[in-house]
């Protein structure tokens, strides 16, 4: 079957509608999702059940190729779910991502003439700081299959993670295999080893290594974890945090019960915008820190904060964007709800001198009624929430609090359109959105933006 791909689907794969005619001659469509094709591709696909009105097949053969189509460096890109525009030169990327961004404020009725051209990175590549890889049954690590989460790739390489941080992995699974242990099995719920988690300050080069399994390093694991230990302590001194996490919860996160610390410290030091900041295995940090840098730096040229100001950092996590803003205002106040990224920005603020800040571990709707009667009526609000977006009723009690402006940072663009929408009725105008890439050879997107209220 020879098919046209018209676009592409939340997840980048190619889109493409085939008019098929039944046994009675009637016209019948087919939606077909074609992995790693790109608009405008004439492709051959083998169609299985074609009867159906939905199927998703793999290209057979690019006959008319997209200009912007490249070969994707990495061996293990057609299988891999890591990334999905390897084979898409950078530049045609970034232009996708702009256009996704403008297509989604257009849909909430904003001009899309707004939306500025996508920010990219000089060197696309390695610019992850935490990876967290998966094991097989057989013990072998890698990532996920593309569209298949029960199925792992064992991988040799990882060109978008830092390359110290796939040297380390990597060692860990000679370990494994040495040693012969298993992984888990998500069927049958048994196994040893879960996940690897490596993270890396590219700042100050610190990495952590946090081994997730279904058991803790003790008895018969004891000349296992030593060896490792050793193993880790001599090729990689940059390791300052070397964890052993039990989780033998059924859900397949990153979470631990007990924690064993095998060498070093329980967590590593960090940097951004010159501020330290201390990173724990489940703090929530910015993975790409070259474009977290400048999504700090358009934050604050758009917020334009004043010493004489008082401002609120909603969804603020562990103060990504709180230290440089607190030392540009007179107070800061940070709402977030997970606890432990409270009292890591309570501590990162300590830790930098700041000491006009005040964090309160709190869901973000009561959290802003709770602040607004202690704190009073801030000029600044900067809001950053997680993908699923901030809602209506969030919206909607931050229009009433009527900040003089807003900066929202979103990793959705159409959640953040659905979610500012709601600002319109409260006076607020949209003057900028800017688009930064994060996640290179992804479909993800961040935007920085500034709404200001009509005086």
């Amino acid at each position: 079957m020879l098919v046209k791909i018209d676009n592409l689907d939340e997840k980048g794969s190619g889109q493409a509608v085939q008019w098929l005619e039944n046994e009675l001659g009637n016209q019948r469509k087919l939606k077909l999702t074609i992995p790693q094709t790109l608009p405008g591709e004439k492709v051959r696909v083998i169609v299985d059940q074609p009867d159906r009105r939905r199927r998703k097949a793999m290209p057979e053969e690019i006959l008319e190729a997209n200009p912007e189509r490249t070969a994707a460096p990495c061996p293990h890109f057609e299988r891999c779910g890591g990334c999905v525009w390897q084979h898409w030169d950078y530049s045609g990327q970034l232009k996708q991502k702009t256009l996704h961004v403008k297509q989604a404020i257009e849909a909430q009725g904003f001009n899309p003439d707004l939306v500025q051209d996508t920010i990219g990175m000089d060197e696309p590549w390695h610019y992850r700081n935490k990876m967290e890889f998966t094991f097989a049954p057989d013990g072998s690590l890698g990532l996920h299959e593309q569209g298949n989460f029960r199925k792992i790739i064992s991988l040799e390489s990882c060109l978008i993670a830092g390359k110290e941080m796939v040297e380390a992995a990597m060692e860990v699974a000679a370990w494994v295999r040495d040693h012969q242990l298993t992984g888990y099995n998500k069927d049958l719920h048994d196994g040893l080893l879960r996940h690897l988690m490596v993270r890396q300050s590219f700042a100050t080069g610190e990495i952590m290594l946090a081994l997730f399994a279904t058991e803790g390093p003790v008895e018969h694991l004891e000349d296992a974890s030593a060896d490792l230990t050793k193993r880790i302590g001599q090729k990689f001194p940059q390791v300052k945090s070397f964890l052993w996490l039990e989780n033998t919860d059924w859900a397949d996160r990153t979470q631990s019960e007990k924690s064993h610390v095998l060498a070093g410290r329980d967590f590593i030091y960090d940097e951004m915008d010159g501020y330290r900041f201390r990173l724990w295995f489940d703090t929530f940090f910015q993975t790409n820190p070259t474009q977290a840098q400048k999504l700090v730096d358009l934050a604050i040229e758009m917020g334009e904060p004043k010493k004489t100001e008082k401002m609120i950092d909603l969804f603020c996590g562990v103060g990504t964007f709180s230290l440089p803003f607190a030392s540009r205002v007179e107070k800061l106040a940070g709402i977030e709800i997970v606890e432990s990224s409270i009292e890591s920005a309570k501590r990162n603020a300590l830790d930098n001198g700041l000491t006009n800040t005040y964090f309160l571990a709190k869901d973000a709707r009561n959290g802003i009624d709770e602040v607004l009667e202690s704190f009073g009526h801030p000029e600044l609000l900067v809001i950053d929430p997680p993908r699923s977006g901030a809602g209506g009723k969030v919206m909607r009690k931050i229009g009433r609090s009527k900040p003089e402006r807003i900066v929202y940072i979103s990793c959705n663009p159409d959640t953040f359109a659905t979610d500012i929408k709601e600002l319109e009725p409260f006076g607020y105008e949209l003057k900028i959105v800017q688009p930064v890439d994060l996640f290179p050879h992804t479909v993800h997107v961040e935007c920085c933006s500034l709404l200001v209220l009509r005086k």
